[in-house]
């Protein structure tokens, strides 16, 4: 899809091939521009399979449309994601042979404060 294409456009031309309850175009973070791309959502499966074949390959501002049914993204990792907002769940300081190696601060895991100049030091000491 070009970039210059607007949401108006887009939705005049895929309203022809079907009922048209929304249109998303997504936009760059850093720049706010057009990524490229749109989700258009049917009022109805058979609709927007008739769409996509009657729109794919189609020419629109220049650049010809590749149409196809959105899919589920794959989960990242087995567990799934993480929930944004919510603090980690802290299960208690983890051992290994040489001692514990992070230290529980506020309920998350974090790494001992301080230079490493210190840390040799008292490893000298002892």
């Amino acid at each position: 899809m070009s970039f210059r294409t607007t949401k108006e456009e887009l939705t005049a031309v895929v309203g022809a091939a079907g009922t048209v309850v929304d249109v998303y175009m997504p936009a760059d973070r850093a720049t706010g521009k057009p990524r490229g791309f749109a989700f258009v959502e049917f009022a109805s499966q058979a609709e927007a399979e008739a769409a996509v074949s009657q729109l794919n390959g189609r020419e629109l501002g220049g650049r010809a449309l590749k149409a196809n049914l959105a899919e589920d993204r794959p989960a990242r990792r087995p567990g799934g994601p993480r929930p944004f907002g919510g603090p980690r769940q802290f299960d208690g300081p983890r051992e290994s042979p040489d001692g514990p190696s992070f230290f529980a601060v506020e309920g998350r895991m974090s790494r001992p404060k301080g230079s490493r100049r210190g840390s040799r030091g008292r490893k000298r000491s002892l």
